[in-house]
């Protein structure tokens, strides 16, 4: 959900249900990354409500193009990340016997 006047589009608070630090410091981090960015910035209205507010203000860009573009870019190396622990958990496998990998 978007929140924010109609009026100026490069400044907008975005609330995203069911989520926490997790995603909300990932999201930020990579915004924070994005030169079209002037800021950014997430808060947790109650320790129990699984809900978190992200703010974006941009240069000029729309505020919830950058967003989905940060999202896409997290997504991208998250995809990463897990295709380069799979590789190595296949070498590992692959370059080990069962007898090496028993704990001594």
């Amino acid at each position: 959900m978007e929140h924010g006047s109609s009026k100026d589009l490069t400044a907008s608070t975005f609330s995203l249900a069911d989520e926490d630090h997790t995603l909300a410091n990932s999201v930020r981090f990579t915004l924070n990354q994005d030169p079209r960015v002037t800021f950014c910035g997430y808060s947790i209205p109650h320790p129990s409500d699984a809900r978190v507010n992200i703010r974006v203000q941009t240069t000029g860009d729309p505020a919830k193009e950058v967003l989905k573009d940060a999202l896409q870019d997290l997504m991208i190396m998250c995809q990463h990340v897990r295709s380069t622990f799979d590789n190595a958990v296949a070498e590992f496998r692959t370059s080990k016997t069962v007898e090496d990998m028993k704990i001594k």
